[in-house]
């Protein structure tokens, strides 16, 4: 079986968790910091790779982290809302 050929939580569980978590938090400062559109984009860049991160695990999730995965996904969209206006 090649590399690529593996399924994509295969591939997303051999991810290192701490790399994940700090691009993730710089992305997020990004979004934070940068002016206007720049920031809303990233911002709905992240809560769109959630989304799909969750419709992938989503059955596998306990009811508590699924309501932290969405309440993560509304305020990323509030945020880039906020930066839109």
């Amino acid at each position: 079986m090649q590399r690529t050929s593996r399924p994509l939580p295969a591939r997303l569980a051999r991810v290192n968790p701490t790399g994940v978590f700090l691009a993730t938090l710089v992305l997020i400062l990004v979004a934070l910091f940068a002016p206007g559109l720049l920031g809303a984009t990233l911002a709905l860049l992240l809560a769109a790779a959630l989304v799909a991160l969750s419709v992938l695990t989503w059955s596998v999730q306990t009811a508590t982290n699924r309501v932290i995965r969405l309440v993560a996904v509304t305020l990323l969209i509030a945020l880039a809302l906020t930066k839109l206006l």
